[in-house]
């Protein structure tokens, strides 16, 4: 669609188990589209070194962005840094800025600063710094790929920290028509809107309420003028098959 594009890797055993529910994917899609950042693949992946080192290669190829969740904390199985680093071939070393920022967030108060919290200030060699405002424990950048922790809070608070570095697109427009049928009746219609407007896509999102049921069709895209007239023209044929259709305000 000619924006930028983007991929998430959630790295977590605890995740694939189904012990913590992962918040993370919809949340960095919401803020990657409205930066005009096409999200185009997001994966879950397990603590395992081969693995995430094979998926950050693979993914930081593909993609402008990647996003990993997960991984970096103070645990034996916090493996992350140590497998974005042999991505890159790069090795790990203390920062001393995340050494600082840490040392500081833990004097004056009674918790021990010791080697399992120092080992957050291992950083890929030649990575930048990600600030961390809530727990000092920073993430890092390392060429286009953005390694932060996994909750949510934390991540979050990340992301409002470099997101305007970003190169950005254009947003995308969405517009929905609510057909009052099943999709399976205009499943015709909506083909054929999608092959007569280049630069759209068009989802449908069946919907059932008590006594009722019909079909979101969404017509998304970057040139509002071509969603205006593909939306207009779905509308139009729903209506002229038989339906009921309104675009929804």
């Amino acid at each position: 669609m000619g924006n930028p594009t983007a991929a998430i890797l959630v790295i977590g055993d605890e995740i694939l188990s189904g012990r913590t529910k992962d918040k993370n994917i919809g949340w960095l899609a919401e803020q990657l589209t409205s930066l005009g950042i096409q999200l185009a693949e997001a994966r879950v992946i397990a603590d395992q070194h081969t693995v995430i080192v094979s998926h950050v290669q693979s993914l930081s190829r593909a993609y402008d962005y990647l996003f990993t969740s997960g991984g970096i904390g103070p645990t034996h199985d916090d493996i992350t840094t140590a497998a974005v680093a042999a991505a890159f071939e790069r090795p790990v070393e203390r920062n001393s800025e995340a050494m600082a920022r840490l040392i500081r967030h833990y004097e004056n108060t009674d918790i021990d600063f010791n080697e399992a919290r120092q080992k957050m200030a291992d950083i890929p060699q030649g990575a930048r710094l990600i600030d961390n405002p809530v727990s000092a424990a920073p993430g890092y950048q390392l060429e286009n790929v953005f390694v932060m922790a996994g909750v949510p809070s934390i991540l979050q608070a990340m992301f409002a920290t470099y997101s305007h570095r970003l190169t950005g697109g254009t947003p995308p427009l969405r517009i929905t028509v609510q057909c009052q049928t099943g999709e399976g009746n205009i499943a015709g219609i909506l083909a054929a809107v999608t092959e007569e407007f280049s630069g759209i896509s068009v989802g449908s999102y069946p919907w059932f309420k008590p006594g009722q049921f019909g079909t979101a069709a969404v017509v998304t895209g970057l040139d509002r003028t071509i969603v205006e007239a593909a939306s207009q023209s779905l509308l139009e044929q729903v209506i002229a098959a038989g339906f009921g259709a309104e675009l929804d305000s």
